[in-house]
This record gives C-alpha cells, structure tokens and sequence, in this order.
C-alpha cells in the first residue's frame, strides 16, 4: 500500500468542504494554504508528497524532491501536460467530469439558439416586430445527427441528453468502449476510424475532447471543408483544437451553417478578433453555469483516488503521455 503522508491543499472552498478533505485523507497531515502564499508553499514542497491545487501544476512542484501524486482542481490538464511529468513518474490528476452535466447543457444551449435563430428573434422582439424572414423553414434538433469528438464524461452527458431529444449520435474517441445505447455509431482511433465520417454527416460537431499535440488544430480547413455547409460547429473543448483563421474563412465563406464557441486559442479574446463578428457565430466567455454542489463532486472524485492511490490501481482523470502538449503560443 501506497502511505500518504503529508499533503498541500491550495483549493479555495469553504471550512466545511476542506474538513471533508482533511477527514478523506486521514490519517495524513492536510496543510490548506492560500495559492499567492508562495514561502510557505516553497517550504512545502520539500516535504509533501501530495497536492491539491487550485491550478495547474508549474516548475516548483515538478521539483519538488517527494512529490507522487498531483490534483488539479478543474477539467483540462493541457497547462500540466508537460514531458517532465512523466520523467518524474508524477501522478497527475483532474476533477473532470464534475461539470460535464453544465458543458452538456452548454453544448445544447449553442444547438438550440443557433437551429431557432435565437439572435434574430430577439432582435425581431426588441424592435416589436412579428416574425423573421425565413421562420416557416426552420426545423428542430428532432431527426437530425449530432456528432461528439471526445466521448468522454461531456461527451457522454451530451449524448444521452440528444438521444432524448431523437437525434442520431455518432461520436469518436480514442479507445473503443461499449456504448450501446448512448451513441448509434462509434469510430475510435483505436479501431483506425479518422473523424472524416462523422464530420460529412453531422449536422452538430461538438467538442468535447482534450487538448494535447495529436489534437491541436485537429479542426482545420480540411477538416471544415468535410462538414455539410448547413452544419454547426460547437467547441466546448480547448480553443487550440480549432484553426481558428480556417474557421473565420469557413464561416465567411459558408462552407459551414455557423458556430457556437466557450474557448478560444487566446483567452479573454482579444477586441480585434474576426470572431467577435461573424454571422451565425455566439461567443461565451469560457463560462458554463455551475451544476450543484460542484465542490462536493470533486471531492468524490478525490476520494475514490485517495483509494486507488493508496491501493496502487490505475487513478480517475490521470494524465497520460497522448496527453502531452508542448504546442503552447
């Protein structure tokens, strides 16, 4: 069995929740300091051999001479998926999943606004007036396909939500699981599937996938010029998976239907951007409303890998080496 000893906690969540994550990790010391307390934190890190961080991991804890095991509280680890985690033999780990019933939500909010023409109607409301042209073709989510790359715990929320909704679910991911019944095709890049497939007949293309080098502008002109031209693009993922000037020509040049963005290659996106302006495109700032108790399923997820840590079994949410992203601008 793996012994814990002593851990560094620099989460900001109230009394009530850091007492339930000094008592999961019991009976090893949990030390809570604050995240811009970097002397005590540097003094620390030459003890600790665990870390719960409020952030992604940087130099000082790759150094650190003890250190196993690493929790970032949030989902994407893209900031932490560096080399030297893996030449250090360092356990990273991740809330993932907490959120995903939100960003399923989210992804669905995009789908809707954009099939209803939401912007248009409202527009159409604030100037009291009845109707927009084209309203009598519009046509709901109902029959359509929804295309997920990245069948993860978004991506999984995501289709049971569009299943029922009636739509058709494709989705690609890297290892071939059995989803029967939450998606009616699954492609894998371990069967050898590429994304082509689902991308010409998908009506919908949400990511919900990692960022890491394999997947960096893994939607490019290519990529977009294979989507029907009445298709959307929906990134709920990381903002470099997309080509981001390929997407403004698509969108331009009405190779796909629009866009509903949460993430950006450069984040707050910057007033100069082409993106503010194009036409069937809706931006939100990286933000998805919070699903209850968010903290509460954090600490489940380190709970459980508390018990897996301490068992020597495989970890929720660890980072891997196809994790690795060294791509940064």
């Amino acid at each position: 069995m793996r012994e814990i000893k002593l851990v560094l906690a620099t989460v900001k969540w109230d009394e009530e929740h850091l007492q339930q994550l000094r008592n999961a990790f019991k009976p090893a010391e949990v030390i809570c300091v604050d995240s811009k307390d970097h002397a005590t934190i540097e003094s620390l890190l030459q003890k600790i051999d665990v870390a719960v961080l409020a952030s992604d991991l940087d130099e000082r804890f790759l150094k650190a001479p003890n250190l196993k095991w690493v929790h970032c509280d949030h989902a994407g680890l893209d900031k932490s998926a560096k080399r030297e985690v893996f030449e250090k033999n360092l356990i990273v780990t991740s809330s993932a999943g907490r959120s995903a019933p939100a960003l399923a939500e989210h992804a669905l909010f995009f789908m809707l606004a954009l099939t209803y023409r939401f912007v248009d109607f409202y527009n159409a409301q604030r100037a009291h007036q009845w109707g927009i042209e084209g309203q009598n073709n519009l046509r709901g989510l109902c029959g359509k396909t929804l295309g997920i790359i990245g069948l993860g715990n978004t991506g999984t929320e995501l289709a049971k939500r569009a299943k029922a909704m009636d739509m058709k679910v494709l989705a690609y991911r890297r290892r071939n699981i059995n989803c029967d019944g939450i998606v009616d095709k699954l492609y894998s890049r371990e069967n050898n599937d590429t994304i082509d497939e689902l991308l010409m007949q998908s009506d919908y293309v949400v990511l919900a996938l990692p960022l890491s080098d394999a997947t960096h502008h893994l939607i490019g002109e290519r990529e977009l010029k294979l989507m029907k031209p009445t298709a959307y693009l929906i990134n709920m993922a990381r903002g470099a998976v997309v080509d981001e000037k390929a997407l403004v020509n698509a969108v331009l040049n009405k190779e796909i239907a629009g866009a509903g963005l949460d993430t950006f290659a450069v984040e707050p996106l910057p007033p100069e951007s082409p993106l503010w302006d194009l036409p069937n495109v809706l931006i939100t700032p990286h933000v998805t409303p919070q699903v209850p108790d968010r903290t509460g399923r954090s600490l489940d997820i380190i709970r459980e890998n508390i018990r897996r840590y301490r068992a020597g079994e495989p970890m929720l949410n660890q980072l891997t080496i196809d994790d690795v992203y060294t791509k940064r601008t």
